[in-house]
């Protein structure tokens, strides 16, 4: 038996999707309108996700941007954002569905005390099936393809990486009590993965591939004005500065943008308009999270880490 997920009459999905992003150029401008800046490769690779359509893997270091950027594709679609964090042991009845047991053994008593048939195909029913986010994300009616966000597949194991490879090459997942749930408004699905292991070739042969590189200095002083447009922009030259000193090969958790911008955002509440040793001094624990690093920042100087002294 195959289920099929239906749209609306008449809705277009891969019209509004076109609509949204007809170039790389006209999404690229929607990006930057919801605060999301890219550069030519990850626009490319953003635009060819929605319009061949095909999954989307980013790679890259922790804090690059690669979440935000499916959450940036759902604000441009106007979609829902539907986002399933993986992590070690996650099963399929978490990421896919479950049964509504309480539901169903209220409904067998009730049927028995009534005296009244109850049918098996009536206690898997779309009354007492939960659904989690890929199946939340397959019968998304639309207009516009649900973006469905697979976060640090990395962390899950083998059998569960196995598991997906259906709904990214189908949009479809296979219910022993059901049948086939095949999207006809197939989600727009972005891996991420922090690359803590290798994924299965089989996996990537179905995703368009890009890796997310830390971006420059500029760039990154630029999206922390975005986040925080109140900061003067002094201040946020110097926290994105500053982050780029500390991506350090030794330390064991180099900060990334989403620290940047916690710095940025508790310097702006002190009052800070620029960064100095002493507000550095203060506010260490926003950029680095472990004790030992901490001690090597201080050792090697906050003075070094704020570029006082720098020519």
């Amino acid at each position: 038996m195959t289920e099929d997920v239906r749209s609306a009459p008449g809705v277009d999905a891969r019209g509004a999707v076109a609509r949204a992003a007809p170039d790389v150029e006209t999404l690229r401008a929607s990006l930057d309108a919801v605060g999301y800046l890219t550069d030519t490769g990850l626009c490319t690779a953003l635009f060819l996700a929605l319009r061949l359509p095909q999954p989307l893997l980013l790679e890259g270091e922790p804090g690059v941007g690669k979440t935000e950027a499916a959450k940036a594709l759902a604000a441009v679609l106007d979609t829902p954002l539907i986002r399933l964090q993986c992590y070690d042991g996650l099963d399929v009845a978490e990421a896919l569905y479950e049964w509504n047991y309480p539901r169903q053994l209220l409904a067998i008593r009730l049927a028995e005390s009534q005296g009244t048939p109850l049918a098996e195909a009536d206690l898997f029913s779309d009354a007492f099936l939960l659904r989690r986010p890929i199946l939340a994300a397959l019968t998304h009616p639309g207009p516009a393809p649900a973006v469905l966000l697979i976060d640090e597949i990395d962390r899950a194991d083998d059998d569960f990486e196995a598991f997906l490879l259906e709904v990214l090459a189908e949009a479809a997942v296979t219910i022993p009590e059901r049948g086939t749930v095949r999207a006809t408004v197939a989600p727009v699905i972005v891996l991420t993965s922090n690359r803590t292991r290798d994924l299965h070739d089989a996996l990537k042969r179905r995703c368009v591939y890009h890796w997310i590189d830390y971006p420059d200095v500029e760039r990154v002083a630029e999206i922390l004005r975005r986040r925080v447009p109140d900061s003067p922009r002094v201040l946020a030259s110097g926290v994105a500065a500053a982050v780029r000193r500390l991506r350090l090969p030794e330390l064991q958790k180099a900060p990334g943008i989403a620290e940047g911008i916690d710095w940025i955002r508790a310097l702006s509440l002190l009052g800070v308009e620029r960064v100095d040793a002493a507000a550095a001094d203060r506010t260490l624990g926003l950029l680095v999270k472990y004790r030992e690093d901490q001690d090597l920042v201080r050792a090697r100087g906050l003075d070094w880490l704020v570029g006082e002294g720098d020519d």
